[in-house]
C-alpha cells in the first residue's frame, strides 16, 4: 500500500498533465484553424475532469503511458482540412516536447541547488518530491510524444502522415483507422517494437534532455514501474 501512495504522489500530476495538455492542444489548434467542437464543448481547460479516461488514467500505474479522452475535432470544419490536419495532429507531440523539455531544465536546477547541508530539512522535504515528480515528468512526455508519432491513424503520426501524402495515398492510410488501435496494440505487445524502435528513441531524448540526470530519470522510471 505504501508503495502505491508513493506511486501516486510521484507519477499521478505529471502524468496527468502531460496527457491533459496533449489533448487541450489540439482542441486549441483545432478552434485556431475554424473547428469551435472542442471549446464548445468545454474541452479547453487544463480541469482533468473533463478529459479523464478511467482506464487510461490507470495504465499510468500499470504500463507507465496512459491516455485521457480524445478531444473531438470535426475536420471538415478546418479552414483547410489536408493542411490543417498535419497542425492540430502535431501539436499535440510538440506540447509534450516542450513539457519534456522545461521539467528537464527545472530538474537540473533543482538538483544544482540540493547539497548534503539541507539533507533532512524542511528545503529537501520539499525538493526532493519535486525532483521525482520532474524526473517522471521528463519520461512520460518524452514517451507520449514518441509514441503518438507512430504513423499510424489515429495516432498524431498516422494522421500527419495522411496530411502529408498524396490524395491516393493518404485515402489508403486512413482507411486503416478503424483497425488502427488494434495495429498498435499488436506492434507494441507482440512485437519488440518498444524494444528495438521506441526505446532509443526515448533513451536519447532523456539523454540530450536531462544530461548528467539521464540516470535520475530513468531510475525514478524503474521505481515506479516495480
Amino acid at each position: 500500500m505504501e508503495g502505491f501512495f508513493l506511486k501516486l504522489s510521484v507519477m499521478l500530476v505529471p502524468g496527468m498533465l502531460a496527457i491533459v495538455c496533449h489533448e487541450v492542444s489540439h482542441g486549441y489548434m483545432a478552434w485556431r484553424f475554424g473547428d469551435p467542437t472542442a471549446r464548445m464543448l468545454g474541452r479547453l481547460t487544463l480541469n482533468p475532469i473533463k478529459h479523464i479516461d478511467i482506464i487510461g488514467t490507470l495504465m499510468i500505474f500499470f504500463i507507465g503511458i496512459g491516455w485521457a479522452k480524445p478531444v473531438p475535432v470535426v475536420f471538415e470544419n478546418l479552414r483547410n482540412p489536408k493542411r490543417d490536419m498535419i497542425w492540430v495532429a502535431a501539436v499535440g507531440p510538440i506540447t509534450n516536447m516542450i513539457l519534456a523539455t522545461i521539467s528537464a531544465f527545472l530538474l537540473r536546477g533543482l538538483v544544482s541547488v540540493s547539497n548534503p547541508a539541507v539533507s533532512g530539512s524542511a528545503l529537501a522535504m520539499l525538493i526532493e518530491p519535486l525532483v521525482l515528480m520532474l524526473a517522471f515528468s521528463v519520461y512520460i512526455n518524452l514517451l507520449l510524444a514518441i509514441f503518438n508519432m507512430i504513423p499510424v491513424p489515429p495516432l498524431d503520426g498516422g494522421r500527419v502522415m495522411v496530411g502529408l501524402l498524396p490524395p491516393r495515398q493518404a485515402a489508403a492510410l486512413s482507411r486503416l483507422e478503424p483497425y488502427g488501435m488494434i495495429i498498435i496494440i499488436v506492434l507494441v505487445f507482440f512485437t519488440n517494437m518498444f524494444t528495438y524502435v521506441i526505446s532509443p528513441f526515448l533513451h536519447l531524448g532523456v539523454q540530450l534532455l536531462a544530461g548528467p540526470q539521464s540516470g535520475l530519470v530513468m531510475g525514478v522510471t524503474r521505481l515506479m514501474m516495480k
